[in-house]
This record gives structure tokens, C-alpha cells and sequence, in this order.
């Protein structure tokens, strides 16, 4: 079993003012990783570049507004809203609002690897070149 107390866990810098806490991953579970999950804020204005996962992505909005855009289909987004985005499907998250966005991610795997639509490169997920801004994707 593992516990994750989130006092004790390291915000990540993702670029364009967008952190990150990690939850579920290959560092923080002992026992064979099946998912990873964690928890991003975006400031006001921010978002995720248009990207791809190899691997299943649920997404829930925890506070804040904001807007989704799965292959090319835009949908407005309140706190709980959920979307579903499968493998290799191009997608993005933004902030529409005032106030900071907050969602909750979970990929059904331990590896999780980015693909971003304009340049066609993936990292893995959660290193340092896995940035939110589009200047750095």
C-alpha cells in the first residue's frame, strides 16, 4: 500500500506558469505502477499545448473554468466535469477563467510519454523537457 501526503510532496514547474503534483507514479508507489495521476494548476490564460499520450487519459476540473479541445472539438468545462481521451487522440486543456485551474489527471499506465502536435516530439511524461508552454513543447 502507498499513501501519498500531498504536504509532502515537490510542486513541479511545467513552463508557462503551470505546476504540478504528482500523485500516483513510478517513484512514489512501490508496488507495480498500473496508473499515474496527479494534480496541475493553470494561471489564468494558461493551458497545455495541443498534445498526444500514449496511453488513456481521464481528466477531472477541480476548481476554475476552462475548455477542453479533443480532435479538434471544443467543450466548455465546470468543476467536475470529466472528459475521457483515448490513445493518440490530439488534445489540450486551457484556462477560460479568473481564477487559477485546477484538474486532476490519470493515465491507465505507469509510462506515460507526451506527444506534441506542432513538432511532432515526445518526451516522457513529468521530465524536465514535458513543458506547457507552447515555446518549450
Amino acid at each position: 500500500m502507498t499513501v501519498i501526503k500531498t504536504s509532502e510532496v515537490q510542486r513541479l514547474d511545467r513552463g508557462g506558469s503551470v505546476s504540478t503534483l504528482p500523485l500516483i507514479t513510478r517513484s512514489s508507489a512501490r508496488e507495480q505502477v498500473v496508473l499515474t495521476s496527479g494534480i496541475s494548476t493553470y494561471p489564468v490564460g494558461g493551458g497545455a499545448p495541443m498534445h498526444s499520450h500514449n496511453c488513456v487519459e481521464q481528466v477531472t476540473l477541480l476548481s476554475g473554468v476552462g475548455e477542453v479541445v479533443i480532435d479538434g472539438e471544443v467543450t466548455a468545462l465546470e468543476p467536475y466535469d470529466t472528459t475521457y481521451v483515448e490513445a493518440g487522440i490530439p488534445h489540450l486543456f486551457r484556462n477560460t477563467g479568473n481564477e487559477p485551474m485546477t484538474i486532476l489527471w490519470v493515465y491507465d499506465t505507469g509510462r506515460v510519454t507526451r506527444t506534441f502536435t506542432a513538432t511532432g516530439r515526445t518526451v516522457e511524461h513529468l521530465t524536465a523537457e514535458d513543458r506547457m508552454s507552447d515555446d518549450e513543447a
